[in-house]
This record gives structure tokens, sequence and C-alpha cells, in this order.
């Protein structure tokens, strides 16, 4: 057993402007609690002056160099697809793929975004009405957070995205998933808002490098529950503005950190301490 925790273990991260990325830092350290010798590593698009064409190469050459997985982030979540032997059910159903598990010459995707969001929303949001609620973002975390929220029961949602179709395509997809939940693009926020119980937030805005609020504030009312998925910073304008109004408040800490609890157990397999991943991160973001 010695031998096998001490076996060096690699993985790393594709995607475009990572150099701030926390995943390394989570991967290692659970890593080393756990006494694996476990190397994480960023593979970034931007660094290596490469681009998604570049993508089955750089999959190639981590699987040259021994990588046990990879984590898939921006732009080649849904690019990754075709360059993959197998699909989990729920990475087939989302359509994007946010961990590859690299295992005798093959390449076996997963998706554990939707099921940080929903671990995150079920220990962060215990007893949420889930009558209603509004999505704000169709993009791939929107996919990943509307198939979270329906998993967990909600019964109706909307969807809204700047691009009309992208909402209308998404609905689509979770009616025929979920077909006992209603699921609809929508036209009117304001109408939307006043009917539902919850409000999840998908998009970038918010984010450092795009700051602001994705909705008038005062459609927030103090029955509402509000789900963020930005979390760099944890505290972003429409948490503040939200719990200024009464409401109870999900960052979007605990989505980062219980997608990278079930990409660790892909990768690794072994079952990672989630408490500890989550303190962890607790403390590189505060």
């Amino acid at each position: 057993m010695a031998e096998t925790l001490l076996k060096p273990l690699k993985a790393g991260l594709i995607g475009s402007g990572i150099q701030a990325s926390l995943t390394p830092a989570m991967h290692m350290k659970e890593g080393a609690a756990q006494g694996l010798d476990y190397d994480y590593e960023l593979i970034d698009l931007v660094k290596l002056n490469a681009s998604p064409a570049d993508l089955a190469h750089l999959m190639g050459d981590a699987e040259a160099r021994g990588l046990a997985g990879l984590n898939i982030t921006h732009p080649c979540k849904q690019l990754v697809i075709p360059l993959l032997d197998e699909l989990s059910p729920e990475a087939r159903a989302l359509g994007a793929v946010n961990t590859v598990v690299l295992k005798d010459g093959r390449r076996f995707g997963h998706n554990t975004d939707w099921w940080g969001f929903a671990e995150s929303f079920r220990r962060g949001l215990p007893q949420a009405d889930l009558s209603s609620a509004v999505q704000l973002g169709a993009g791939g975390a929107g996919v990943a957070t509307a198939y979270a929220i329906l998993t967990l029961g909600l019964k109706r949602l909307t969807v809204f995205d700047r691009e009309h179709e992208r909402a209308v395509d998404l609905a689509e997809t979770m009616s025929a998933l979920f077909p006992g939940a209603s699921v609809a693009a929508g036209n009117d926020l304001e109408a939307a808002m006043n009917g539902a119980s919850g409000l999840i937030h998908a998009t970038p805005t918010g984010m450092a490098k795009y700051p602001g609020v994705p909705l008038p504030p005062e459609l927030l009312e103090p029955g509402h529950w509000v789900a963020e998925i930005v979390y760099f910073p944890l505290e972003t304008e429409l948490l503040r503005q939200a719990r200024q109004r009464g409401c109870r408040t999900l960052d979007g800490g605990g989505m980062a950190v219980f997608q990278a609890v079930g990409a660790f157990r892909l990768i690794t397999g072994r079952e990672p301490d989630a408490g500890r991943m989550l303190a962890h991160f607790k403390t590189m973001t505060t």
C-alpha cells in the first residue's frame, strides 16, 4: 500500500488565462494530506501562445508525459468531446466535459461542475423553496447549474441570456431531460422574478474582470434565495445587494470546491475529504 501512495501522480488543467486558478493548490494540498506524491500543472493556452485548435496536441502530450487526468475549462469544455473515447451520462447530457481521466490508453470524459453546484446548494441553502427559480446565463456554466437545480427537484425554471436563442436551446435540452419540470426561456425578467422563489446567477458579471450586477437590484425581494457561481471575488456585488435586501445567499466558492472534489475522486481514485478541501479553499480566498 505504501508503494501505491508514494507512486508519483500527475494531472493538469487545460484552459485559457488560468494562471490565477486555485485548482492546482486544492488538488495538491488534498493529495499531500492523503500521502500522495501528486503534481498538478497548468496548461495555459495564453502562456503557451496556443489556441483551442491545439487541444488535440496538448491532450496527446499530456498522455505521453503520463498524466493521470486533466481538468478542462474555458474555452475547451465542448471542444474536447470529439477527442474522447467515452463520456459519462452527465457529460453526454450536458454536452460539456470538465474532467478527463487518462487510463490504459483511453480518455474518459466527465462533468463534475453540475455536481459541484448541486452539493454546494444542498449544503449552503438547505430547505430552500424549489417551486420556481430564475436563472441568468445559458452558457456552459448555466447548463451545469440548470441540470443541478432540476436534479435537486426544482419545479419551474425560467432562463435568461443575452443571446435569447441560447436560453431557448437550454430550455429545450432541460425539458427533454426533466419532463416533470417546467423549463422555459424568459422574456420579461421583472415578471419572472416576481413569481420566483430564487435566483441562480451563471454569467461572468461580478468577476474582477467584469464588475457589476447582472440584474436591477430592486428586483430582489426578502423571500428570494440567491445562488452565485462567481467566486473571484467571493463577495460579489450581487450577493452584497441581495443580503442588504434580506435574501438568503450562496457564494460561488462551494461550486468551485465541490467540482474539484469530484475531479480529485475521478483522477486519483481516492475519496477526498470535502470538508478539508473547503477549509483550504477558504484560507486561500480570505
